[in-house]
């Protein structure tokens, strides 16, 4: 495996593939989910479907095909979408009568539905949830991070009023950020997109951006308050309380598979995935060890302690191969097996087990009696030391004193020096498309978002020393 800091997307491609998370798939651009990789998003979909019961979302499902005409309703969304979208034309020998899209998102699909749904004020406000796989033909992929098929939810809402949406719209980002940091163990930067960097077809779009070990930016999820545009381009009209037709307010929001791309990004290191229990595919595996064929006591006590720990609920393995001991030890930690349970003719005589932290050095010798209080403790204590860690890591790697375009291309060439990571950059800036046009054509780094949080305040304009209109943080993003 290569090392993170000579060739971290490198490491991250050889990791992917090595510890079976998935395949690539003989169509450009698209990848199979192996039953490890997909069970990590299994987690995601459970978590963040306790939060739509919680709020009365309803989960539903829409058709993968949209006609061409829905698109053409909303100028700004088809014209975002355009360099991106597959086309069906044709069914065997025949033409179609209108061309039909491999949906990229389903604005126009559940406006046309909402439309038709919604008619008085008591029907708002109006909120669903889809769980899909949508398609965008990229020109540049990488596993999870930027595929030309993903899998994600997207959630579309409409509401009597801007107040009403705009607070789903809020609410949402801030769970986002809940299901990245307390669940995945991901830090976030929580901001408003600038206009350049917009949902095509919103209003506003909010973000939650991770910092990966590199550096670099992902997207980690978006929340769009949509206004009253595709309202009105789909006639999603209501009765209001005055006897009139008026337009509703709508939102979009999604998270998709990016999230274990950066997952792996933020957690992993040089022997391979990091997952916090929460997520994690396998929380504990057994193994015995020595000469453990000669004394069927031990497999007899994994047995009884598999059982034990399926039971309590634990994602458990028992690794009962012939493979050697080294050979296992390398293939789970590959994996990203939380905690290594390790018992021979030894530990058996000594009554205890030996136990492996997957994120911690050293092994630890665990009576029986013990174990059960062991494991819970230390599967509850995990994800909050690797946010702690991860958010540690992100502040090493944020630069907040950068006050010009001279200075930003000194820190890069620095950074490439050294072999660090340029990671994210907080910029005073105008408010213009030019400025951020001029710092992506000369340095590779895009605007981020508009932080809710400031570090420091900036006043002047990263490009031409006006005064700023924002503070922003820029970094370059996969």
């Amino acid at each position: 495996m290569s090392e993170q800091t000579n060739d971290f997307t490198q490491w991250y491609l050889q990791t992917v593939q090595q510890a079976e998370l998935m395949s690539y798939s003989p169509v450009r651009g698209s990848i199979i989910f192996r039953p490890d990789g997909f069970e990590l998003w299994e987690h995601i979909q459970e978590e963040f479907n306790r939060f739509l019961k919680a709020e009365g979302i309803r989960n539903a499902y829409f058709p993968m095909l949209i006609p061409k005409s829905f698109f053409m309703k909303e100028a700004d969304h088809i014209e975002g979408f355009a360099p991106e979208l597959p086309w069906v034309t044709e069914v065997g020998d025949e033409k179609l009568e209108e061309p039909l899209a491999l949906r990229p998102t389903s604005e126009t699909m559940i406006g046309s539905a909402f439309s038709d749904w919604i008619n008085s004020y008591r029907d708002l406000p109006y909120e669903i949830n889809q769980w899909a796989n949508v398609f965008r033909w990229e020109k540049k992929t990488l596993p999870f991070l930027r595929t030309s098929e993903f899998l994600w939810q997207e959630g579309h809402t409409a509401h009597a009023d801007e107040e009403d949406a705009r607070r789903r719209t809020m609410r949402v980002l801030d769970e986002y950020a809940r299901l990245c940091e307390e669940f995945l163990a991901i830090p976030v930067y929580k901001g408003q997109k600038t206009p350049s960097e917009r949902f095509a077809g919103a209003v506003d779009t909010y973000s939650i951006e991770a910092m990966m070990k590199d550096g670099k930016a992902v997207q980690a999820g978006t929340s769009h308050y949509m206004g009253t545009k595709f309202a009105e381009a789909f006639e999603i009209n209501y009765l209001n309380k005055e006897n009139k037709h008026v337009p509703t307010h709508t939102t979009s929001w999604g998270v998709s598979t990016r999230l274990l791309g950066s997952l792996i990004m933020t957690h992993g290191d040089e022997n391979g995935l990091v997952f916090p229990p929460t997520v994690a595919p396998t929380q504990i595996v057994m193994m015995p060890v020595g000469p453990w064929k000669k004394n069927p006591a031990i497999m007899e006590k994994l047995d009884a302690l598999y059982a034990h720990f399926k039971a309590q609920g634990y994602r458990v393995r028992l690794d009962d191969t012939d493979n050697s001991p080294g050979y296992k030890f390398h293939e789970w930690e590959l994996k990203g097996a939380c905690i290594r349970i390790e018992c021979g003719p030894r530990d058996l005589e000594n009554g205890h087990v030996m136990t492996k932290i997957r994120d911690i050095d050293g092994k630890v010798a665990v009576s029986f009696d013990e174990l059960d209080a062991y494991i819970a403790t230390e599967l509850e204590k995990m994800p909050t030391r690797l946010l702690e860690n991860a958010r540690k890591r992100n502040q090493e790697n944020e630069y907040t004193s950068i006050e010009t375009l001279d200075e930003l291309k000194a820190h890069i060439e620095t950074c490439k020096q050294e072999n660090r990571p340029t990671g994210f950059v907080l910029i005073g800036w105008d408010g213009s498309e030019e400025t951020e046009a001029k710092i992506k054509e000369e340095t590779g780094f895009t605007t981020r978002n508009i932080p809710f949080d400031v570090p420091v305040e900036k006043t002047v304009d990263l490009v031409n020393g006006s005064s700023a209109k924002h503070t922003v943080w820029i970094a370059r993003a996969y």
